[in-house]
């Protein structure tokens, strides 16, 4: 099956260029023959996700999803929803077209490596109350608001679903998350919403483009449980056509670090209820057409005007690179502590410098 998209890229290299994600896995050229070595590559707060290793590989032959009760083996549904660690790969490039929410099960890979795998044009994933999940080389797109609907969880239970809101990953009350090396594109709502007591995520490597809200770690102000929340967003590109939330941060810590920035709409960074923003050696290009763009904003959840208040929030950038009058707002009695920030700082920064190098394989690749 021939598949296209509006982001492709066939990688013959990629070794060597100072990405230590990257780096760990892509310099052996065995790669294959030990798949799930990947879990050893993570880093960052979600750097303790397995996945499904030491697991069975499952490998994906069928790309229908007719019955999302009882899903046939061989679908991608029936293999997400076992109890038992596997590491899902696909046996040939695939489109899959979801026709409710793909609800996972803990200690589960989706490992796109070696085919073209698109999840696009109908539901796509939710990841509830569980741990141990990877998703890698995937592109994720084009995702709809679906249900209401009885959809199977585990092999015991299914059960009544409410409408979703569309995202390409819905990440909450989970823990021990890694999101690397997906293409994200144009959903209902988010791309990668983290919330409601989510935390130990990293989302790294990613390509995104063409969407509105991008990013929302920590959803309602009420979610007090967040305080908690620890998500790395390092080695991500963030392209064109994107407005805001690259991404937006309610409470928790929040390491942005070797991020590529090809413009943004709104604002880049932002967020709202005392979160605390480490901002690493990321590349930050302003648009063009704009003699200055602030690259952060902070958020009143309340609705009232003016912020005020926020000149306590700990924001600060450290070895960032700015380009066409970006420029970041700091704040916080801290902001230049770089001590204080050991929490908030899940690995250390490479150079700013380095960043194009380090990103330029975002997204899935075609090995």
């Amino acid at each position: 099956m021939a598949l296209s998209s509006n982001y492709t890229r066939r990688v013959l290299a990629g070794c060597g260029t100072g990405n230590p994600i990257d780096d760990c896995w892509r310099c052996d050229p065995n790669w294959s023959t030990n798949r799930q070595s990947l879990a050893d590559c993570a880093i960052g707060f979600g750097r303790n996700a397995v996945g499904g290793k030491n697991g069975r590989i499952y490998v994906v032959t069928d790309n229908s999803d007719d019955d999302v009760v009882n899903p046939s083996p061989g679908t991608l549904r029936y293999g997400v929803i076992q109890d038992e660690p596997l590491w899902i790969i696909f046996k040939q490039d695939m489109m899959i077209q979801l026709k409710e929410e793909l609800i996972m099960n803990s200690f589960k890979t989706l490992d796109g490596r070696g085919s073209n795998v698109h999840i696009a044009g109908g539901a796509c994933l939710t990841v509830q109350y569980i741990s141990n999940i990877i998703v890698h080389g995937i592109h994720i797109h084009d995702c709809k608001s679906t249900g209401p609907a009885t959809v199977r969880s585990t092999p015991q239970h299914f059960g009544y679903r409410g409408k979703t809101d569309g995202d390409a990953i819905s990440v909450y009350g989970s823990k021990d998350i890694w999101i690397d090396h997906n293409y994200f594109s144009n959903c209902a709502d988010g791309l990668t919403d983290i919330t409601e007591g989510s935390t130990a995520v990293t989302i790294s490597n990613n390509y995104f483009t063409n969407h509105d809200k991008v990013m929302l770690l920590g959803a309602h102000p009420q979610d007090t449980i967040d305080k908690n929340m620890e998500v790395t967003v390092a080695f991500n590109h963030f392209g064109a056509g994107l407005i805001q939330r690259l991404p937006r941060c309610r409470y928790g810590y929040f390491h942005v670090v070797n991020n590529y920035y090809y413009s943004w709409g709104i604002y880049a960074v932002g967020g709202s209820e005392n979160p605390t923003i480490n901002s690493e050696g990321n590349y930050y290009i302003a648009p063009s057409s704009e003699n200055f763009k602030e690259v952060t904003k902070r958020i009143k959840d309340d609705g009232s005007s003016g912020v005020g208040g926020w000149e306590a929030w700990n924001w600060r950038s450290a070895g960032d690179i700015f380009i066409n009058g970006a420029f970041f707002t700091p704040s916080g009695v801290n902001s230049k502590n770089a001590n204080f920030y050991a929490k908030a700082t899940s690995f250390s920064a490479r150079p700013a410098s380095m960043v194009g190098a380090m990103t330029n394989d975002a997204g899935p690749l075609m090995l």
